[in-house]
């Protein structure tokens, strides 16, 4: 089961800062859920994860937020 990282309410480029502080802490191969309610973080934090190394493995609307997947 992922590690989830609650992120709504937080604005970009802060979510994926606040997102890039926990993933440090993680192990390589490890999962992390990113919660999002903003369109901009939905967009922009799954290509950041990529450029610096992780493993996008989905993103999923739910409701009024985004669900962001990636493996560290």
């Amino acid at each position: 089961m992922p590690l989830e990282l609650d992120l709504r309410g937080v604005k970009c480029p802060l979510s994926w800062a606040h997102a890039r502080v926990r993933i440090e802490t993680l192990r390589r191969g490890d999962q992390i859920d990113l919660l999002v309610d903003e369109p901009q973080a939905a967009r922009d934090i799954p290509k950041a994860a990529e450029a610096t190394g992780h493993h996008l493995i989905a993103v999923a609307a739910e409701g009024s937020h985004w669900r962001i997947t990636l493996e560290v």
